[in-house]
């Protein structure tokens, strides 16, 4: 049917009349063929692209709020409410990380842009902080699932550690995982990055930026925006390029970017099984369904053609990078692809710069490897911080 569709497009594209003909026809084939994938695991939750799992011994009640469309922001905030306990106390070595002594801080403010942000901030509990360590999380992410446990294993080891989520993310205001331009939402984090520096309690501390898989692009696009106003970053498989594999054929991306223009907030594009590609252990792959305000949908169109343009924008742009790197990428990343994390270490102008490759290692390097790997991943990311935090 790909091969009907394509010739369709082509052979049709003339007047405004028969643009909309097309682009319905188009919504109508992905509708057919994108039929749910799910997954049956073996602790029995079971995940289908497009719903949340059942989860067993949660009440009634509380299933029907995960059960509920996350497209708005209220939904989420309840899902997560009611959800957050069971959440955290899931068997993942994240989560082990003692914390009893950590102030931790949460907050819904709005910002210049009227949109409500929410945020999290986690402090040493008995001594000052060396740093302050600003985290930009993934595609789709939230900071109050696994960014939680990599928060605590960071301010245990002596960093104050601010997240937010982006807007559309998580528990901030917007449409579900929407980016209608992905340079507003780099000066949403820079205008919200740049208050948590004003702290008195972190004024004057070094700063570093913290990113992962999308929230790499992010930390970068921050960092050239904002050439001196960061120590570091760290990159944990950075999305400098989407893995060929990942990305559409050159056609199929042409024919989005023209439906793009009609239908931006459509979930439209196809993809593959985004958990049972970045997560290498099996166990901690059925735990992923436990974020459970994620984004679990197929991409949107505006949202999946801002993340090409912003990934060939920076790739343009390696060598204008030039503050402190750590950039850390498993070998058999197939999400994000690793040669161009050596080519942004290659080609950076940064003198301090380091480019860690774990060998067997998938995407999700601190939240889906065996837990040998994550704590090597996380003694890594702290043995530079460290580093590079003495006075």
């Amino acid at each position: 049917m790909l091969v009907s569709f394509r010739h369709y497009f082509i052979t049709h594209n003339t007047s405004s009349g028969v643009l909309r003909k097309r682009f319905d026809f188009y919504t109508y084939y992905l509708g057919f063929e994108g039929t749910r994938r799910r997954v049956v695991c073996s602790a029995g939750v079971r995940a289908v692209m497009g719903k949340p799992p059942k989860f067993p011994g949660v009440s009634e009640e509380v299933q029907k709020l995960l059960d509920a469309d996350m497209d708005s922001v209220d939904a989420r905030r309840r899902a997560r409410e009611a959800f957050k306990d069971v959440q955290l106390s899931i068997d993942h070595c994240l989560f082990k990380v003692p914390h009893a002594e950590l102030k931790m801080e949460e907050s819904y403010k709005k910002n210049s842009r009227g949109l409500e942000i929410f945020s999290k901030s986690w402090f040493p509990g008995t001594s000052p902080a060396k740093a302050l360590i600003c985290i930009c999380h993934g595609y789709g992410d939230t900071c109050t699932f696994f960014i939680e446990g990599i928060a605590r294993k960071l301010a245990s080891s002596g960093y104050a550690v601010s997240a937010m989520d982006y807007p559309g993310f998580g528990l901030s205001e917007g449409l579900h995982c929407y980016i209608p331009s992905f340079d507003n939402l780099v000066d949403d984090v820079i205008e919200h990055y740049s208050k948590v520096k004003e702290n008195p309690e972190l004024r004057g501390l070094p700063s570093f930026l913290f990113g992962q898989s999308m929230g790499g692009a992010v930390a970068l696009k921050v960092h050239l925006k904002q050439p001196d106003a960061w120590n570091g970053a760290v990159l944990v498989a950075p999305m400098c390029k989407i893995a060929d594999d990942m990305a559409p054929p050159w056609l199929l991306t042409q024919i989005l970017i023209v439906v793009a223009k009609f239908l931006p907030k459509q979930k439209l594009v196809p993809q593959k099984d985004l958990a049972e590609l970045a997560f290498k252990d099996t166990k901690k792959r059925e735990q992923a369904n436990y974020n459970v305000i994620g984004y679990r949908h197929k991409p949107r169109l505006g949202t999946a053609l801002e993340l090409l343009k912003t990934t060939q924008e920076i790739e343009r742009l390696l060598e204008k990078v030039s503050l402190p790197l750590l950039i850390l990428h498993g070998k058999n990343d197939v999400v994000t692809d690793p040669s161009v994390s050596k080519a942004l270490y290659e080609k950076a102008s940064s003198h301090d710069k380091k480019l860690n490759l774990y060998a067997e290692a998938w995407h999700a390097l601190l939240e889906g490897e065996p837990d040998e790997m994550i704590q090597r991943v996380l003694g890594d990311i702290i043995s530079w911080l460290d580093d590079h935090s003495a006075h």
